[in-house]
């Protein structure tokens, strides 16, 4: 399968980036898929193989891509409970840096570099995000709704806050589809009671479920937190979703 590595322009620099897509000659549908808070890395470059095995282009930028390449710094090949201190430690910072504002820039960015691809068809795109980038995925799809028709997030992280520019308050201006895959106690009941009404209100095709025996981080093999259960009901959610969403059946 071909892969590649990026630099994708923005107005604050370049963005290092990972690509895969189908070894096939013609255009596909394409996905920017917006990794966890533990960024790009070896986990985030096998999911994008294994969706692209589906037949869509993959693209994965590094989100703190400000402070240098990714990882951006040293990550352990497995992260443990007893990591997740010392590497929040040095996290945290670059996430509280990451604003909204920033956010849409990259996601202009982002949007306009997977589109322009030659291997990326004419057709819409999805967005899709792990943890805190379950919230720019569906920032992205609201800033572009009429760009992205699936957007799908799993053990989301910031989806509902109270902020004034929390993401869901952006969801009335949604046409995509939407799944969001949640850990146990990702979000409390009023919170995702808060999602479903924007939601419902948008009019828009979507679930929300509590996978069970679940922990938040349950997809990523790399982790303490990883339920092969819960990854496999990922698949079984997401595939489906980007089939009716971009055609790809």
């Amino acid at each position: 399968m071909p892969t590649k590595t990026l630099q994708i322009p923005t107005p604050d620099g370049r963005a290092d980036a990972f690509a895969a897509f189908p070894d096939r000659g013609e255009r596909h549908p394409g996905v920017l898929l917006y990794p966890d808070a533990l960024n790009l890395r070896p986990e985030l470059e096998k999911k994008a193989r294994e969706l692209a095995d589906h037949g869509y282009y993959v693209l994965v930028p590094n989100l703190f891509y400000r402070n240098g390449p990714a990882p951006v710094f040293d990550l352990p090949e497995h992260i443990g409970e007893e990591d997740r201190p010392t590497i929040f430690a040095q996290l945290l910072p670059l996430v509280e840096a990451h604003t909204t504002d920033r956010v849409l820039r990259d996601a202009d960015a982002y949007l306009g570099f997977l589109t322009a691809q030659p291997e990326v068809g004419t057709g819409p795109v999805a967005t899709i995000g792990y943890c805190m980038g379950a919230a720019l995925a569906m920032r992205t799809a609201t800033a572009h709704p009429g760009q992205v028709a699936a957007v799908a997030g799993f053990h989301p992280g910031f989806l509902v806050t109270d902020a004034p520019d929390s993401p869901h308050h952006r969801i009335p201006e949604l046409t995509a589809r939407v799944h969001i895959g949640l850990a146990v106690g990702d979000m409390t009941p009023e919170a995702l009671g808060e999602l479903n009404q924007a939601l419902g209100a948008a009019g828009v095709e979507y679930t929300t479920e509590v996978y069970p025996d679940t922990i938040h981080g349950f997809t990523m093999t790399d982790t303490d937190a990883f339920s092969p259960s819960g990854l496999q009901r990922h698949w079984d959610r997401l595939l489906p979703l980007l089939d009716r969403a971009l055609g790809n059946s």
